[in-house]
């Protein structure tokens, strides 16, 4: 999926309850051009192997930082992170399972934001989702 975006919110915290609303510990607005994939892993590979890969990737690069990342319970409700932060009700899981990692990438052309959640809920049921924001100017 492809969109122009206005004030997204980029969560660089654990998702949690406060006065009765879902919302980031900590989180950032950004606005810009939002690229967003979901893909099912499949092949015997898990999600949070395919993650690692792409994680190893990311950390290999010159111009990456790690803005944020969580694992399991410590990220908060899984089913949130599902449903309101990615509007992918396939990526809910177990939530010891889930990961999330934030990343800044500082490309020729400018400023991405880079975010990446994999959820599983069996063997067969594993997905990864990853967000790039090119970041207005």
């Amino acid at each position: 999926a492809e969109a122009e975006v206005l004030d997204h919110e980029v969560g660089l915290g654990a998702i949690r309850k406060l006065g009765g609303a879902w919302q980031f510990k900590a989180s950032e607005r950004f606005s810009g051009h939002l690229t967003s994939y979901t893909w099912q892993v499949v092949d015997g590979f898990t999600s949070i192997e395919v993650m690692n890969d792409l994680v190893a990737a990311i950390e290999g690069m010159d111009n990456s930082e790690m803005l944020f990342a969580c694992k399991g319970r410590s990220c908060g409700p899984g089913v949130q992170w599902a449903n309101r932060v990615f509007h992918q009700p396939v990526l809910y899981g177990r939530e010891d399972l889930q990961r999330y990692r934030v990343y800044r990438v500082q490309g020729d052309d400018g400023q991405y934001l880079l975010t990446i959640y994999s959820g599983a809920r069996t063997a067969d049921r594993q997905y990864l989702h990853a967000g790039l924001l090119k970041v207005a100017g």
